[in-house]
């Protein structure tokens, strides 16, 4: 086995940050292992047994792990069939004071269950830094074109007028409340800390002699030298596995909101209004030359739904433990809990690559805008006649027939929009005509975007963002200069 094998896919090889990487690698794993083993016999010492102080040293001089001693676990492993005895005896070797201690009055879950919840609240804190910076980044597009209109869509068809920016602050709000999520998850997390094989903390009890007291407080300080504020009051062997559920049900809800932020990407590249960086190397496909394919939106959609089924995979396995536990859970969360923090990881990186080189094509917009605007201009027109003198019923007429006109060019010729032509061109508008550029003014049909986006990014973005925790993240992460 590799010092730094992990359980991820071959994409994550790829794609995962360094430090989601490790955090699920067999080093990090296994000397998280010792480390318990290291912090259960310290406390164990505490409380009056009688282990002797060279027997701490030598665990707390051995925590990594060698590459022979990967070799010499691997083969425990195969003879043993199990993983964790392997690992005692490995240890055992390089620490032999403490080898008739290690593990003292354990079973298995309490390395491999604290180890889980270990990696779990790293993983999601480094979630949290990555969405706090793709936050920062999309919140500086949105101040960038807080006021920049574009055309709106409901159903994916033209509708009223927003900006790019206001559009961006949709996608932010949910990456908010995926921070808050996630965040709430973490700091819920308790530890599993030492419970013995059923819970009943049976194996503890007869080591102290019958000694509640002693096994409580032995429960209390292994779960203070592992970092963590307290630990679950009852267990079976392993700590609810509905734990896992409430883990991934922010991360499966951070894969929708990726899903629709790309999703909306990817349309406005094919309408050519909005794209993701494209390299000036880089090859959109291997026939059609002219292409500038999405890929990365693309991957992030991908991604995205495989972390959203990998929350039912953690639903199913949480319902079907029997009594105490039963072991179909194990190979079964060795794959989907790294592989959601991994998923996760990638999709925050990837979104973040693809925020710091966003292009938008004013010129695009523009055009695209004069094609609907005048149809959604029309009671605008109506109202200006009547403000004039002129008739709200005459001047619908005349509005309706000369919509109808200029629809049929559009969608039977294949012309542009003429509306506002033959608007100057009918006498009847002529009180009007030197209206018409403002009444047609796009700035005009976007309500209250900007002044939106403007308290948004200072009432609930900058806030969110001020968390000590995220600062530093978002000082080392800086500015990017955005694509005009």
């Amino acid at each position: 086995m590799e010092a730094f094998e992990t359980y991820q896919t071959p994409l994550a090889s790829r794609y995962a940050s360094k430090e989601m990487s490790y955090l699920f690698s067999s080093a990090n794993r296994f000397k998280t292992w010792r480390e318990l083993w290291l912090n259960l016999a310290i406390a164990e010492k505490q409380l009056g047994l009688p282990i002797g102080e060279e027997a701490i040293e030598q665990m707390r001089a051995n925590l990594d792990l060698t590459p022979e001693q990967f070799d010499i676990a691997a083969k425990e492993e195969k003879k043993r069939r199990h993983d964790v005895m392997a690992h005692v005896h490995t240890f055992g070797q390089v620490a032999p004071a403490a080898a008739g201690i290690i593990h003292l009055g354990a079973t298995s879950c309490y390395v491999t269950d604290n180890a889980d919840l270990i990696f779990i609240r790293t993983g999601l804190t480094y979630l949290l830094k990555s969405l706090a910076v793709l936050i920062s980044r999309l919140s500086a597009f949105a101040a960038q074109y807080r006021a920049l209109p574009t055309l709106g869509f409901t159903h994916f068809q033209p509708a009223q007028l927003t900006t790019v920016g206001k559009r961006a602050t949709l996608w932010i709000q949910e990456l908010l409340w995926d921070l808050r999520n996630i965040k709430r998850a973490r700091d819920d997390l308790g530890f599993r800390g030492v419970k013995g094989t059923t819970g009943t903390q049976a194996s503890f009890l007869a080591l102290f002699d019958g000694d509640h007291d002693k096994v409580e407080e032995l429960d209390k300080l292994v779960t203070k030298l592992c970092g963590f504020e307290y630990a679950y009051p009852v267990t079976s062997q392993t700590y609810s596995r509905k734990i896992d559920v409430d883990v991934l049900a922010p991360l499966a809800s951070l894969g929708a909101t990726a899903h629709k932020i790309a999703t909306d990407l990817r349309l406005l590249a094919n309408l050519k209004e909005v794209e993701e960086p494209f390299e000036s190397t880089q090859i959109g496909s291997s026939a059609m030359a002219y292409k500038r394919n999405p890929m990365r939106s693309e991957r992030v959609c991908s991604l995205s739904r495989h972390l959203m089924v990998l929350h039912q995979n953690a639903l199913m396995t949480a319902s079907v433990q029997w009594f105490e536990r039963t072991l179909d859970d194990s190979a079964n969360r060795r794959v989907t809990l790294p592989e959601a923090f991994l998923t996760a990881d990638i999709v925050l990186s990837t979104l973040r690559n693809v925020s710091e080189g966003l292009v938008v094509y004013p010129k695009v917009i523009a055009r695209r805008i004069s094609q609907e605007l005048p149809f959604m201009a029309t009671e605008n027109l109506i109202m200006a006649i009547v403000k004039k003198g002129g008739d709200r019923q005459e001047a619908h007429e005349k509005i309706r027939v000369l919509s109808h006109e200029a629809a049929h060019q559009v969608k039977n010729e294949g012309l542009e929009n003429d509306l506002i032509d033959r608007v100057r061109g009918d006498a009847y508008f002529d009180p009007i005509k030197g209206d018409l550029d403002s009444l047609l003014d796009p700035q005009t049909f976007v309500g209250r975007a900007p002044e939106q986006v403007d308290k948004f990014i200072k009432e609930w973005v900058e806030p969110a963002l001020a968390d000590e925790e995220l600062k530093e993240t978002l000082s080392k992460a800086g500015k990017v200069e955005l694509n005009v």
